[in-house]
């Protein structure tokens, strides 16, 4: 049998060196509008009068938005040019960044990150279409690893920023300079593209499936909202009929995409896709990283602040141990990869839940007398296991379409990124506000939490090995 992650194409590239880091730079700022606002949460619920369920919706509508239309450009990008849609979505998130900075009220700033997290989902699929289509061998598993090590560092990185600027408060705009410092990357973002990288597209343009991009979005919303919203609201009758339908709009979305698909027409995720093996396992490992990890992201950041007293700059510093590890595997994880395969995914799992364990005891024993040293040794080891999990991660799911199709297999991946990111918030962060309201208070909830990841990866290492036995 063939090991998925190790299987290589003969080494050849067509994206110069100034056009990959354009990209890269590019993929950075949708995941660090998504990670900084986490650590400027308590100060956007103080500005705004915003309470913990507004709080989690400013987290949750930007995810949403982004997941509800991935697939959509990525198709749009295969069809209409990766390049055009690339630098109409960075225009989209200049402009919404810049609403969001002045918004006078927290649901301005909430129509805003729906329209900022809708010009982010014409962006990210672009830049791993780009990568699949011009590059191909190493070259394309390198900058499939980099494209992923800068969507892991830029989770951390995101609180580390957002923390420096709340807690400097550049011209008195507080957590306002978040958004001003994500209009100027995207200006910036959008020139260097423009300058350096470019176009591709399908060699046959598809319709694009708007029916079921409305079945995704209504979906989505059923699930999300609710979620996000019931713990505040004590969980009034609508949240439940609204969970209750997320069944039936599953199987409504799944009705369509096969009738769509046997008629000869282009559906939003074709069921055929989905029949690969490897594609079904590396998604359902996606679900259980980026639930976890999205989660465990925002609970962090309420934990070091409400519960542990720390500035939003200590919050954030406690997390730069993570992104160090992200930044290592980075350097040493496609050779590892190459040598290891699957068996290095599966002891990614396991370090990352010893990293949670370790955090558990520390959450125990010191909280909440703990301090950005303290944490480290958790971190950095959370950050170790990440890495070594989602770095592979994006080459099996990606590889199971065709490069003509990139832009599908990109749309693919990413909306279950960003979905379990905000289910993430939604979820964990639901179960973790209800336990720090009781006698646990933040630091058993924290520990609590930390545990439940902690079984999650564990229960995710042996789906992981399946993939020794999966043809490509």
């Amino acid at each position: 049998m063939t090991d998925q992650l190790t299987a290589t194409r003969p080494p050849a590239a067509s994206l110069a060196p100034a056009a990959l880091t354009s990209l890269l730079f590019g993929s950075l700022l949708p995941m660090l509008s998504f990670f900084m606002i986490n650590v400027s949460l308590p100060a956007i619920g103080t500005d705004l009068h915003a309470n913990a369920g507004e709080l989690q919706l400013i987290v949750g509508a930007y995810g949403i938005a982004v997941a509800t239309l991935l697939v959509v450009a990525g198709r749009l990008g295969d069809g209409f040019g990766r390049r055009r849609l690339l630098l109409g979505g960075l225009a989209g998130f200049v402009v919404a960044s810049v609403i969001c900075a002045f918004a006078p009220s927290v649901w301005v700033l909430l129509i805003a990150r729906v329209i900022q997290g809708a010009s982010a989902a014409a962006v990210t699929p672009q830049v791993l279409a780009s990568i699949t289509s011009l590059m191909t061998g190493e070259h394309r598993a390198r900058g499939m690893a980099l494209f992923g090590v800068a969507n892991g560092i830029s989770a951390a990185l995101g609180q580390i920023l957002g923390g420096v600027l709340v807690d400097a408060n550049p011209f008195g705009l507080g957590w306002r300079s978040i958004f001003v410092v994500l209009a100027l990357g995207g200006l910036l973002a959008l020139i260097a593209i423009a300058a350096s990288v470019p176009d591709t597209k399908a060699a046959a343009a598809h319709r694009v499936d708007l029916v079921g991009a409305a079945l995704l979005a209504v979906t989505l919303v059923l699930l999300l909202l609710p979620l996000t919203e019931g713990r505040a609201l004590h969980w009034p009758l609508w949240t439940w009929l609204s969970l209750a339908a997320v069944v039936p709009a599953v199987g409504l979305l799944a009705l369509h995409q096969r009738r769509a698909e046997r008629a000869g027409h282009a559906p939003l995720i074709p069921p055929s896709v989905l029949q690969h093996r490897a594609m079904r396992i590396g998604l359902v490992m996606a679900v259980g990283f980026f639930t976890s990890f999205g989660g465990f992201m925002f609970v962090f950041a309420l934990a070091t602040q409400a519960g542990a007293h720390m500035t939003a700059l200590e919050g954030g510093l406690s997390l730069l141990p993570l992104a160090i590890g992200f930044l290592i595997t980075c350097i040493w994880g496609p050779a590892l990869q190459r040598r290891y395969g699957v068996a290095m995914v599966v002891c990614g799992w396991i370090i990352q839940a010893g990293g949670y364990v370790l955090l558990a005891v520390a959450a125990l024993a010191l909280w909440p007398d703990v301090t950005v040293l303290k944490l480290a040794l958790p971190m950095l080891v959370i950050g170790f296991g990440g890495g070594f999990v989602m770095i592979p991660l994006i080459g099996v799911v990606v590889s199971q379409v065709p490069p003509a199709q990139a832009g599908l297999g990109s749309g693919i991946l990413l909306t279950t990124q960003q979905t379990c990111l905000a289910l993430g918030a939604a979820t964990v962060g639901t179960a973790f506000l209800a336990l720090a309201n009781t006698p646990w208070g933040h630091g058993g909830a924290l520990a609590a939490v930390s545990i439940a990841l902690a079984a999650t990866a564990i229960l995710m290492a042996p789906i992981t090995n399946q993939l020794r036995t999966t043809r490509p």
